[in-house]
C-alpha cells in the first residue's frame, strides 16, 4: 500500500505546476481561485491538477459550499521522507566503505617509495 501511495505522490509531484501549488500550500490553506492566480490556465485545468494531488493524498478539500479551502496533507510527506531517508542511509554507508578503501590505498607505499627504501 505504501509503495502505491508513494508512486502516486511522486507522479503527482512530477509536474512543476503541481509542485508550485504544493509550495504555495506549504504556507497555509488557499482557495482554488487563490491557487489559480499565478497560472496562465483555465480554472478547469487548475481543478484537474488539484484532482491529481487529491488522488495522491497530497491535498484535501473539505466537503461543503464553495469556496472550500485546499489543505496540504503533511502525512504524505512523512511517508516520502521515510522512504528517502532509507536510501540516503544506504548511500552514506556505501560512501563510508569507499572512503575506507581509498584511505587504505593511499596508505600503501608506492613502487617508487618501496624501491627507494630498498636501496
Amino acid at each position: 500500500m505504501a509503495a502505491d501511495t508513494l508512486s502516486r505522490v511522486f507522479a503527482a509531484l512530477a509536474d512543476p505546476t503541481r509542485r508550485d501549488m504544493v509550495s504555495r500550500l506549504a504556507s497555509g490553506d488557499a482557495t482554488v481561485n487563490q491557487l489559480a492566480e499565478p497560472f496562465q490556465m483555465s480554472l478547469q485545468a487548475v481543478y484537474k491538477h488539484l484532482k491529481v494531488l487529491e488522488d495522491a493524498g497530497v491535498v484535501s478539500r473539505l466537503p461543503g459550499p464553495q469556496p472550500r479551502p485546499v489543505r496540504l496533507e503533511t502525512e504524505v510527506f512523512d511517508l516520502m521522507e521515510k522512504w528517502i531517508e532509507r536510501y540516503r542511509r544506504q548511500a552514506e554507508e556505501r560512501y563510508r566503505r569507499l572512503d575506507a578503501v581509498l584511505t587504505a590505498l593511499n596508505e600503501q607505499p608506492t613502487d617508487d617509495e618501496q624501491k627507494g627504501s630498498a636501496a
